[in-house]
């Protein structure tokens, strides 16, 4: 029986660019094309190459190195396959912030003081542990959870769920942590505090923005974290660095 076409965008674009890398198409050593380049070759976001990358680096077939590109280290996977792959990253935030968007307005409708109070304590948690990254984001994965279990929903909140648990098994995600941990990135308690504060004046518009506009600045600060800085553009601005030497303007 044929393998059915995977559905998931970045692990069709990885399987292509692992083929091409077998293939002698990108040998060994050399520089793969810009992100910007795959994203219009393969007709699909930057993200989506971004997460594609992810997989074959998880392989090791690619190396991401700051300031130069992303470079070919072996023609095949270290393990002598594709290793295994899930739900993409960046997808599954613009998932969560569609969902947890509707959860945040459903339980700002409905919220108890209990369910309220749980949620602060929650808040107080992710305040208190600034540079202790693990407890940080324990007390964020509980915040979003009792935030979905107030919609008084049991689908809503299997949903909710079932998105933080797909984070927590999937390789792909667990190596952009990584990454964004490298780079200082962590709950940030201001934006959640919004979302309490909206869910406190049981104000179901005021919490699905907060919450929407909160995930939205998750996704870019991960994408921000893990840009790969191509050589050209490293070029570009010492050019331009130089013209204006030249010049004096």
């Amino acid at each position: 029986m044929a393998k059915p076409e995977s559905s998931r965008l970045y692990e069709r674009v990885a399987s292509d660019l692992a083929a091409k890398i077998a293939a002698g198409t990108y040998p060994v050593g050399q520089r793969l094309p810009s992100e910007r380049e795959l994203a219009q070759s393969y007709s699909v976001s930057r993200p989506t190459v971004r997460e594609a990358i992810f997989a074959l680096e998880l392989d090791g077939q690619v190396e991401v190195r700051t300031g130069s590109g992303v470079y070919v280290i072996a023609r095949a996977p270290r393990s002598g396959h594709a290793g295994v792959t899930d739900i993409g990253p960046f997808e599954l935030l613009e998932a969560r912030r569609a969902i947890e968007g509707e959860a945040a307005f459903l339980a700002a409708a409905q919220i108890s003081d209990t369910e309220l109070a749980e949620i602060e304590r929650h808040l107080a948690n992710i305040i208190r542990s600034p540079h202790d990254i693990a407890a940080s984001e324990e007390a964020d994965r509980q915040l979003h959870l009792a935030i979905a279990r107030a919609t008084g929903n049991s689908a809503m909140y299997a949903s909710v769920e079932m998105l933080w648990m797909a984070r927590a098994r999937s390789p792909q995600y667990r190596l952009l942590s990584d990454k964004a941990h490298e780079a200082g990135v962590g709950p940030r308690s201001d934006e959640h505090a919004l979302i309490v504060e909206a869910l406190r004046a049981r104000d179901p518009d005021a919490a699905r923005e907060a919450m929407r506009s909160h995930l939205t600045r998750v996704l870019e600060s991960l994408l921000e974290a893990t840009e790969v800085h191509e050589l050209e553009q490293a070029r570009a601005r010492l050019d331009a660095q130089r013209r204006r030497f030249v010049t004096g303007s």
